[in-house]
């Protein structure tokens, strides 16, 4: 620390009498660029170490008072403008404004007010939590991009807002950082780590979710037995060790899995698929697991469903006008198909086309030119479209993604649904159903269309898919709790 022997004043000017590593320092500082103060608060200043650097910085001064400061000041002993500095700290508070007003009065007596950026970040400790990566990093982010536009000129508004964001609101903050210390709040007695995780799960929980009703979600934790209920209501959310109610879901899982899943080691659904842990009850809490327990920012909570996506009635408009209307009259019909077709690129402007779109919009004008050019041919040709639909849908099942999937993931959290095994396993059995159906479909129409019905075989083959069509919406709901159930 500074002996505050002003030696370097008066009788070794600009060089301390104490010989160590801050010599060194100071020649850094008198020609650096930019100079970088990063620390964490410490009861609401710099820590101890860094405010003993600071007053070493007395050689650099000179003894004789300045004007330039209202409050009285020393000149600097050598050109020192031109200098960029960036104030970067942490704090254990859920938010920064008011706790850091004596660093702020530090640094602007001797840098100026506007001498140097400011970074100021309340909930500091959260960033070691891996826990609360997803969050974090996008703070993290906002910090890198800052640094980048610092180096061209200066932070913009649209940066400075995001770093002035919480990274949770204070009543979830101060639970976690509650509970993180692992002892009771009342007794003192220290808590299991499989507790103090629940708890700060719990603290996440999205009051604006609340739908009317108490949801009781219960922790299993098979490898260490210990099970806990988080009660869900409209004014919060608690932790009980015992008495427990009735669950809403039960999720029975390894301690040690659940938390891999938290730190983004695994994706829960992928987890789920590898049968890791099971689930009992409502399996809707799993499908809104984000709007319960989120640990985005609410803006990129509700993301997806605004963007483009695709939808069923671009690749199922030019089938169904061809299946309707040549076997009503085959040229007018081969027509209709084709107008239908050439409206579809129209519709594109509003949805996000698939592959599968633009083969069923191929195809079907395919088939109508055909019919044009051959019109006895068209028993053949609606036949052989039953049948090159279904193959189509069948063909899909070998690919990554289901021809469905494309078309259902807009109510299963857009995109993100086709990362999610379980939701592509269940649109993989349901495309292939629709497959077979389809395949089948062309073989009974080769015979229907020979037959009196043929005016009506769009009318027919209509029925079966309509009750497909309620098979798939049970099947949707069904299917994946009975997977996580086992």
């Amino acid at each position: 620390s500074c002996r505050g022997c002003f030696a370097c004043w008066n009788k070794t000017p600009g060089s301390c009498v104490i010989k160590d590593d801050m010599q060194e320092i100071l020649q850094k500082i008198m020609w650096a660029d930019i100079i970088v103060w990063s620390f964490g608060l410490y009861y609401f200043n710099v820590p101890g170490k860094l405010k003993m650097l600071i007053d070493r910085q007395l050689p650099l001064v000179l003894p004789f008072m300045t004007k330039e400061s209202e409050s009285g000041g020393h000149q600097s002993r050598f050109d020192m403008s031109g200098k960029r500095h960036v104030v970067i700290s942490t704090c254990g508070f859920y938010t920064a404004e008011g706790n850091y007003n004596s660093v702020i009065a530090m640094f602007d007596h001797f840098l100026g007010k506007d001498g140097y950026e400011k970074i100021f970040c309340g909930q500091g400790e959260l960033f070691r939590v891996e826990e609360l990566n997803s969050r974090t990093q996008e703070y993290l982010d906002s910090v890198e991009q800052a640094g980048t536009e610092f180096a061209h000129g200066k932070i913009s508004d649209e940066t400075r807002q995001k770093l002035n964001e919480m990274l949770y609101p204070r009543e979830a903050f101060e639970a976690m950082a509650d509970a993180s210390w692992g002892i009771d709040k009342e007794t003192g007695v220290s808590e299991s780590p499989a507790y103090v995780f629940t708890k700060q799960m719990s603290a996440l929980y999205n009051k604006s979710s609340y739908s009317g009703r108490d949801l009781v979600l219960e922790m299993h934790y098979t490898d260490v037995e210990e099970t806990y209920q988080i009660i869900m209501k409209q004014n919060g959310c608690e932790v009980i060790k015992d008495n427990f109610t009735e669950f809403t879901t039960k999720i029975e899982t390894p301690f040690t899995v659940w938390k891999s899943i938290s730190k983004g080691e695994i994706s829960g659904s992928q987890a789920m698929y590898e049968k890791l842990y099971r689930i009992e009850g409502d399996f809707d809490l799993m499908l809104n697991w984000e709007r319960y327990f989120g640990t985005g920012t609410p803006q990129k909570s509700e993301n997806k469903n605004s963007e483009k996506s695709p939808t069923f009635m671009l690749v199922l408009a030019p089938w169904i006008a061809f299946w309707v209307s040549v076997p009503i009259d085959t040229f007018t019909g081969a027509a209709v198909s084709i107008a239908v077709c050439a409206l579809i690129g129209l519709m594109c402007l509003k949805n996000k086309k698939t592959v599968y779109d633009t083969v069923s919009s191929a195809a079907v004008t395919g088939f109508s030119i055909l019919l044009m050019v051959f019109p006895a041919l068209t028993a053949e040709a609606v036949s052989l479209s039953y049948f090159s639909f279904g193959a189509m849908w069948c063909l899909s099942c070998l690919s990554k993604i289901p021809l469905t999937a494309w078309y259902s993931m807009k109510g299963y959290n857009g995109e993100t649904a086709l990362e999610n095994p379980l939701f592509v396993r269940t649109n993989r059995i349901l495309t292939l159903i629709w497959g077979v159906l389809y395949l089948a479909t062309g073989v009974w129409t080769y015979f229907l269309m020979r037959s009196d019905f043929s005016a009506y075989i769009g009318l027919i083959n209509n029925i079966l898919p309509i009750a497909m069509g309620v098979f798939t919406a049970f099947f949707q709901k069904w299917y994946p709790p009975h997977f996580a159930s086992k």
